[in-house]
């Protein structure tokens, strides 16, 4: 008989389901994301560090996983060389995958990096939970294990420090080459497709840590572009005064998605807060504030900028058309601007991926005008 877990949430409720990763005890915030696809890209955002994963599609690896890719490589469809989640929670996991590419199932993949998952849970009922009440912490623990001494034992991640630390790079990484604007990609855990994105359009990319001399890397650079990454924006107090400091150079280029549009908004002066249980998916509409155009994102994030305390010369740029909350701000009188949606996403739609062109020109322009 397969081994079997629980999944117990901090408010008591517990559900049952059988083992089909690793067989360890685990904590971390329990968290759900909508998208119908995307595994690979999802297991692998450096966004879900430390945190137990929900799948509300109700099928989990029916089309596998492709083989690892090379070492020190940023190729696709991985986001980085990990998996990022703490556990795995899904309705239905397919042991027998259909497609040309896949070398391993998901759960001999999960396994193989030593990650939790459990399989028979009903999520549509879990998911509900989460909205109702709100994202909480939670245990992935060996059924046959009494609760208590599974809690003990249980890894999770420290939240405010350590966390920060663990998805960044230690050190400055240069990739590409040519005479492309060149670009400095701010890293707090930033997903690869970040980066493949800035390269496919012919940058120079110096992908640094968020704890490295930010102002004195940006000195050299066309452009700036502060990342994704997990947690909370305002336990990176010191990134965002990096990012203050930066402002003081009024024709450069900034850019930033994601957990970089917070750092962003808290840099410019604003405040930030928690979602109740987040934005997760391949399908936040979002509307562009003037236009009215409408976008379908994907997005990954627990929390967000309140624009109402932004200083007058910044202005919101985009909006949830769900619940109304900030999706993009930008500078009146700088080529500053930030997302809180992902435009290098894949899969997800790709329609907004002009801001990268848009924030290229930029760059563009402040090389020449720095000739």
């Amino acid at each position: 008989m397969a081994p079997r877990l629980k999944l117990i949430l901090e408010d008591g409720t517990e559900y049952e389901g059988v083992s089909f990763g690793a067989e360890r005890a685990v904590v971390g915030e329990v968290v759900f994301t909508t998208g119908m696809s995307g595994y690979v890209e999802t297991l692998t955002d450096p966004s879900f560090r430390g945190q137990i994963l929900v799948l509300t599609y109700p099928l989990a690896g029916n089309y596998g996983v492709p083989a690892p890719r090379t070492p020190g490589s940023i190729d696709g469809p991985y986001e980085s060389d990990q998996i990022q989640i703490q556990g795995l929670v899904v309705q239905h996991a397919i042991a027998c995958p259909s497609h040309h590419a896949a070398m391993r199932t998901l759960g001999d993949w999960l396994a193989s990096e030593n990650l939790p998952a459990v399989t028979g849970i009903d999520t549509r009922t879990l998911t509900r939970r989460l909205r109702e009440h709100g994202t909480m912490r939670g245990w992935l623990l060996p059924a046959d294990r009494p609760v208590e001494e599974g809690k003990r034992v249980a890894q999770g991640v420290e939240m405010q420090r350590e966390l920060f630390r663990l998805v960044a790079p230690k050190e400055p990484i240069r990739l590409g080459g040519g005479d492309g604007p060149h670009v400095l990609l701010v890293d707090a855990g930033a997903k690869d497709n970040l980066a493949r994105s800035l390269l496919k359009r012919g940058a120079r990319v110096t992908r640094a840590p968020w704890h490295a001399d930010l102002v004195g890397l940006a000195s050299d650079v066309d452009g700036v572009l502060v990342g994704n990454g997990p947690g909370d924006p305002q336990d990176l107090g010191e990134l965002v005064e990096k990012v203050r400091t930066l402002f003081k150079r009024p024709t450069l280029p900034i850019f930033g998605v994601c957990l970089g549009h917070q750092i962003l908004g808290l840099a410019a002066g604003g405040d930030t807060f928690k979602l109740p249980y987040g934005h997760r998916g391949v399908n936040q509409p979002v509307q562009e504030i003037g236009t009215r155009r409408c976008f379908v994102t994907s997005q990954n994030h627990g929390y967000a900028v309140n624009d109402r305390t932004l200083p007058r010369d910044w202005e919101p740029w985009f909006v949830n058309l769900n619940d109304g909350t900030n999706e993009g701000i930008r500078a009146r009188f700088r080529p500053v601007f930030s997302i809180q949606f992902h435009p290098e996403a894949c899969p997800g739609p790709r329609d907004t991926a002009f801001l990268f062109d848009e924030f290229l020109r930029l760059c563009g322009s402040a090389k020449v005008g720095a000739r």
